[in-house]
């Protein structure tokens, strides 16, 4: 793509409210725009920095066995109102009336229309396990949107939902989506999560695990022994002890506290919907029983603002490269690269050439602002080759234009 027909351009200052890191440098970068307090348009390269995240979520999850499908952000009082949380969960559910007088909330989540749709279709045993999951907007009257789009009141989320016949079976696959979700998250460029035991909120009663990058900026805080033995590992809300005492897993290690930024988190659910649903299946046995169910989510749009908190300098963003908008971005200077964006294009290079009439310094702050993980200079100065530096090194090398598309050409 050539970025004199990209839409919208750079901005050398960043919003006035902009406090987070995040909220800074992709408002600058062209990445996302606001509409209002918690609301955010994500505009082309943003994006494709987003689609890049869903997709390495969306190959994890069906590795796990689970179907992708879409499911009504309206939904009606009724279905609330079977397990209670029409009046328990209002604090955060967007409720209102429509001319008839029919009253409605748009989801925050989807559990009362999983079971809904499953109990439609579900009858036996050996239906099970059903494991489904979708990409979609969710809505929450967040009480403090803020931290850019780390934290908001209209949001893409991940849900996948899963309903088994007993708890061992609900188990093992939660488990094996703690597994789907790390390496995720590790594709992404992550480079440590801590999986935090939490609280259920209103979705549970139950213990929890949250998925945790460590952040100086993040508004949550866990408690961790990083001592290598053992993975344990709590959130404010659970912990109970005291920074330096021994880790009550190990034994060995002293309690670390940090700052952190959650990114995902899996809940167990038990029977508990089923059973304020009416939801009944027949086991082998012919018994009528109520199965049991999990819910696991991730926020794409909300990873996004995490990789920027976690990956800049002074410059701007710097985009590791399984999510980076493009691979290489293509720089000219006094010549015209055409031909070479051109052939790199032919050659299945994912590039972003830089052909607008401006000054070295104003296009290289712009490719550090944007933060595409290879700049390539075309120049006078390189003689028919190409100056290759990535985003995240300061040393540069002349290449020919065989080495580079060597080197970026998909293998």
């Amino acid at each position: 793509m050539r970025y004199s027909q990209v839409f919208p351009k750079t901005k050398k200052t960043a919003p006035k409210d902009a406090e987070s890191i995040n909220h800074q440098l992709l408002v600058r970068a062209g990445f996302i725009d606001q509409l209002m307090s918690g609301s955010w348009t994500f505009l082309p390269l943003g994006l494709r920095v987003l689609q890049k995240v869903v997709q390495i979520i969306r190959e994890e999850m069906n590795a796990t066995g689970a179907q992708e499908l879409a499911m009504p952000l309206l939904h009606p009082k009724e279905i609330w109102n079977e397990t209670g949380r029409w009046d328990t969960a209002k604090e955060v559910m967007y409720q209102f009336k429509d001319t008839r007088d029919k009253e409605y909330a748009l989801s925050f989540t989807h559990e009362e229309i999983v079971i809904d749709l499953a109990r439609k279709h579900i009858q036996s045993y050996k239906d099970l396990p059903l494991k489904i999951y979708q990409f979609s907007t969710k809505f929450r009257n967040e009480a403090r949107a803020r931290s850019g789009i780390l934290r908001g009141r209209e949001f893409l989320m991940k849900d996948l939902y899963s309903i088994h016949i007993s708890e061992v079976d609900m188990y093992e696959y939660y488990w094996q989506v703690k597994e789907a979700y790390l390496r995720a998250f590790k594709r992404m460029g992550f480079e440590s999560i801590k999986v935090a035991e939490a609280s259920g909120g209103v979705f549970t009663d139950k213990h929890t695990h949250e998925f945790q990058v460590l952040a100086d900026s993040g508004e949550d805080t866990i408690y961790y022994c990083d001592c290598g033995e053992c993975e344990w590992v709590q959130n404010k809300e659970v912990f109970e002890g005291k920074v330096g005492e021994k880790c009550p897993e190990c034994g060995k290690c002293e309690i670390l506290e940090s700052k952190s930024i959650e990114v995902g988190n899996i809940f167990p659910l038990d029977t508990r919907y089923s059973e304020k649903m009416n939801f009944f299946v027949t086991d082998e046995n012919g018994n009528k029983i109520n199965p049991w169910f999990a819910s696991y989510g991730i926020g794409p749009s909300r990873v996004v603002g995490t990789l920027v908190e976690t990956n800049h300098d002074n410059k701007g963003i710097i985009w590791p490269e399984s999510v980076a908008p493009f691979l290489a971005h293509l720089v000219n200077i006094g010549v015209d690269a055409s031909n070479i964006y051109t052939k790199l294009q032919d050659a299945g290079v994912d590039v972003l050439y830089d052909d607008r009439d401006l000054s070295a310094g104003e296009k290289f702050a712009d490719a550090d602002l944007i933060g595409i993980p290879v700049r390539l200079v075309v120049s006078k100065k390189t003689n028919g080759k190409i100056e290759w530096k990535m985003r995240n090194s300061k040393t540069e090398e002349v290449l020919d234009l065989e080495e580079v598309t060597n080197r970026l050409a998909p293998r």
